[in-house]
């Protein structure tokens, strides 16, 4: 029987350092603040970055991270608590992390798990290859995850990294940036046990078709794509608008200094500050490069635009 000692403590806090240099970041360092833990790991941790100056080592400069009201939040459920933020903790998405404009948590499913050596999974109901994570573990997991988060699922989406998922698309990511925050569920090993992904009304989303060792990498790509689209996350918002997918179409080609480059020339309508024709190009290279890259996206973009796809025009 269980005792009160051996119950999953409430989530741990995460210390964290960030370095900033010239408008570049790179994650220094990154360590527990070794709360109170269930099975020597600590259930979770809250992800914040503090600028390095001088030549302090990172280590130097960890402090608790603060409980950040009403930003959007990230929680993930891993068995890998350590890969976050990983990539995330860089560039405009890490500088973004360390002011606060939006958070990120992690809960460990270990300390959840059954027993003395606190399993998470089993083996496959009817036979087969691998293992399974348990639903009464996920359950759990996920009811720690829940805490302080709305019911309402479009406020707060619950997602489940799986292959079998609705394909993530640019979409996807506008309607999980314009909610409160997302708790996003990494499997292992075979998957989740079936039955906790209905009870707790989980979206399945896939980044594409293959498959992973796990859910981490792909709720980072998740995460990136969502939280770029934050209001202050980038230096110009207004990149957003221009970028592919935005309208349905790919972006179009982009060029920058020198003018004449191992003798390929930027385009000269680029440089002669037409404004107008120049916007005209860019709109006609991007239904150029969609139609022949991707004439999936193009058969959608001209069916909501009442195009026939199959017209030929000057592109």
């Amino acid at each position: 029987m269980s005792t009160e000692d051996d119950l999953p403590k409430p989530i741990a806090t995460y210390k964290g350092a960030q370095k900033f240099s010239l408008g570049d970041f790179a994650e220094a360092a990154a360590s527990d603040s070794a709360p109170a833990s269930t099975g020597g790991r600590s259930i979770g941790r809250r992800h914040v970055v503090t600028s390095l100056k001088g030549v302090l080592k990172p280590r130097d400069l960890m402090e608790e991270s603060a409980e950040k009201q009403g930003v959007w939040r990230a929680k993930i459920v891993t068995l890998f608590p350590e890969a976050f933020p990983g990539v995330l903790g860089l560039s405009l998405t890490g500088k973004a992390l360390h002011d606060g404009i939006w958070a990120l948590d992690t809960i460990d499913l270990r300390p959840f798990g059954i027993g003395r050596h606190r399993n998470v999974d089993d083996t496959p109901a009817g036979g087969g290859a691998g293992m399974v994570l348990r639903p009464d573990v996920v359950a759990a997991a996920l009811d720690r995850a829940a805490e302080g988060t709305p019911e309402d699922r479009a406020k707060w989406p619950v997602i489940y990294l799986s292959p079998r998922g609705r394909p993530f698309t640019q979409a996807m990511a506008r309607r999980f940036a314009g909610a409160e925050g997302m708790t996003l569920l990494c499997g292992r090993f075979e998957g989740v046990d079936e039955r906790v992904l209905e009870e707790y009304a989980v979206e399945e989303v896939s980044i594409g078709d293959f498959v992973l060792t796990g859910g981490e990498l792909a709720a980072q790509v998740l995460i990136d794509a969502t939280v770029r689209l934050i209001p202050r996350v980038l230096g110009n918002q207004a990149s957003t608008e221009e970028e592919s997918f935005s309208d349905g179409l790919l972006e179009h080609p982009q060029y920058t200094r020198p003018a004449l480059w191992q003798g390929r020339a930027i385009p000269e309508i680029l440089q002669s500050g037409h404004h107008a024709k120049i916007e005209a190009w860019k709109r006609a290279q991007a239904e150029r490069l969609t139609k022949e890259r991707r004439p999936d996206l193009w058969r959608a973009w001209c069916a909501r635009h009442n195009r026939d796809p199959d017209e030929d025009r000057e592109l």
